[in-house]
């Protein structure tokens, strides 16, 4: 973080500073912020966030012992530390961050790159930090910190001397990312796609367009949106960017591009087991695209990667040669693990029924005429009164796709295993398990030489960990 004097921090976070030590009211802080004090160092500021399981005052004395000089409180704590006491600290941990943000885009020449999108949103961002990363001091959200707590903390990494600060906003609820954006005010705001998922918080599908709209009219004035031309949806968005003074750029495959004209495009698409190859176009000047990161989905994340880094002034050739050495979208997301006697896909960290479809699609893909496809698939949460219908839909997807085995894992996604099996899958080729380990000792026997295996539920589901404990046992 930035320096602060112990006022300026108390004034940025509307709180009472009680002062512990040497310190006065003048002592300058720098250190990091975190709300888990296993991860604070020294000179840092801890964060007491109330948990649902447990309670961040309760850990003062650890993140003291580790180094915190400052912590940031609902209610004083026996501890000797200095405390600064707020009526909430996640709203505080907002306000310092807006401030903190605020003070280095005063000061310099910092630009903000805001993404959110129903799907994509850490695949984008970890493409776009690694495109802007060499042109400067670049920061972004470790994982998927996202969310209240995420956003903020990603925010309050930035310096004097960032460049890039790529903010990440996801929501499980309505006005979460109108307040996320709202803290900064990005330069451009980028919208992938609008799908399903989360659709059961918002209410359908309308309201999570309305959510995910907020990013656009959080856009400063002047600024730029880059919209997905291939979503009807999100195309709509662009009268939002209008109403905002703001530029539009899109980009797309050109399928559904409804007569924009697209800025950034992707052609002849190739998926291989090693990887995504495409012809990209930007601004008329194009290159080929050999990416490492599994999926045909993934072209559509690049692309919007690279319609904000040409944006903000990164050569095509250049974009296009860092996207070539990411090996990677990010743990658990099509993560290729085992071997190439069985190749397993672990994509066990989200799912919504858009990516669902393409990782099943991805499957597919990769997979050789003499080879057998096995999709392990669990269930899809945050859906609300659409988890029924949906998990049918991925069940009919995955035998009409001709997936040979289907192992359905938990009694959430049990729905789907009974449309696979209504579908036509009923002699053997779909199984359902209670439990991962009912369903890892199954596959242990079951998988052969030559299966491609396909991993995916949404994280609390847990078939990540499934997915680690078969890539490690067919290594």
């Amino acid at each position: 973080m930035i320096d602060l004097t112990l006022t300026e921090l108390s004034h940025a976070v509307s709180g009472e500073l009680l002062l512990s030590g040497s310190h006065t009211p003048s002592t300058v802080v720098s250190g990091g912020v975190d709300t888990d004090s296993r991860l604070i160092e020294p000179g840092g500021i801890f964060v007491a966030k109330p948990g649902d399981v447990t309670d961040g005052h309760l850990f003062v004395p650890a993140a003291v012992e580790n180094g915190a000089v400052v912590a940031i409180v609902e209610r004083q704590v026996e501890a000797p530390v200095t405390q600064i006491v707020v009526p909430d600290v996640v709203t505080a941990l907002a306000d310092l961050a807006r401030e903190v943000v605020a003070r280095v885009r005063a000061a310099g020449d910092l630009r903000i790159v805001g993404i959110t999108g129903s799907n994509g949103k850490t695949t984008t961002k970890n493409m776009l930090a690694r495109i802007l990363e060499d042109e400067g001091e670049t920061v972004a959200p470790r994982a998927s910190f996202n969310n209240e707590v995420g956003a903020p903390l990603t925010m309050l990494r930035v310096t004097p001397s960032t460049r890039f600060l790529v903010s990440e906003f996801g929501a499980s609820g309505p006005g979460e990312i109108a307040r996320l954006a709202g803290l900064v005010t990005p330069d451009i705001g980028i919208v992938l796609m609008v799908g399903m998922a989360h659709a059961g918080g918002f209410g359908g599908i309308e309201s999570t367009l309305f959510e995910k709209s907020q990013l656009i009219r959080a856009v400063r004035e002047g600024g730029l949106a880059v919209l997905n031309a291939d979503d009807a949806r999100v195309a709509t968005m662009a009268e939002i960017a209008r109403e905002r003074d703001a530029a539009v750029r899109w980009f797309g495959r050109g399928a559904g591009a409804r007569g924009h004209a697209i800025d950034v495009r992707a052609d002849d698409v190739e998926v291989t087991a090693s990887g995504t190859h495409s012809l990209i176009t930007a601004d008329g000047v194009s290159t080929p695209l050999h990416l490492r990161v599994l999926g045909e989905h993934h072209v559509m994340n690049a692309l919007a990667a690279i319609a904000a880094a040409t944006a903000l002034g990164v050569a095509l050739e250049d974009a296009i040669a860092r996207l070539e050495t990411v090996e990677l979208a990010e743990r658990w997301r099509m993560q290729p693990l085992g071997s190439d006697r069985v190749r397993i896909i672990n994509d066990a960290y989200n799912a919504s029924p858009d990516s669902m479809s393409a990782a099943l699609r991805t499957l597919a893909q990769i997979t050789g005429p003499d080879e057998r496809m096995v999709a392990v698939l669990g269930a899809m949460s945050e859906l609300g009164e659409f988890a029924g219908e949906e998990h049918d839909r991925v069940g009919l997807q995955a035998v009409r796709l001709g997936i040979q085995r289907i192992v359905v894992v938990g009694t959430e996604a049990r729905r789907l295993f009974l449309a696979a099996v209504g579908e036509g899958s009923w002699d053997g080729e779909a199984v359902f398990f209670a439990t991962a380990d009912e369903a890892f000792d199954y596959l242990l026997t079951e998988l052969r030489d030559g299966d491609r295996v396909l991993v995916k539920s949404s994280n609390s589901a847990g078939l990540r960990f499934l997915g680690d404990r078969l890539g490690e046992s067919f290594s």
